[in-house]
């Protein structure tokens, strides 16, 4: 009976001692995790923006202006595609 009172106390000390490390360990192996994530898929990190007083950024356009940051390029020669698409006949079968 002594061993088995024993086992469970060694247990539960385990435990809770992991559930305190992980608390303190996790953010930090999860904050690496999504940084290396970022960088493989080509966002090199995050990019974190500062809010001014006004509730918009700090670098925000005046209202009412608009500006294009990307134009893609024109296609020369676009393909001749059927706009319709393909219709399927079919029945209900109940």
């Amino acid at each position: 009976m002594g061993a088995l009172l024993k086992f469970l106390l060694i247990t539960i000390c385990i435990l809770y001692l992991l559930r305190v490390l992980a608390r303190i360990f996790l953010p930090f192996l999860f904050k690496k995790a999504v940084e290396k994530m970022g960088k493989q898929y080509g966002g090199g990190g995050f990019q974190y923006r500062e809010y001014n007083y006004k509730g918009g950024t700090s670098n925000s356009k005046p209202e009412g202006k608009i500006t294009v940051d990307y134009v893609p390029p024109a296609d020369k020669k676009a393909p001749n595609l059927d706009k319709g698409g393909e219709f399927i006949d079919f029945e209900e079968v109940k």
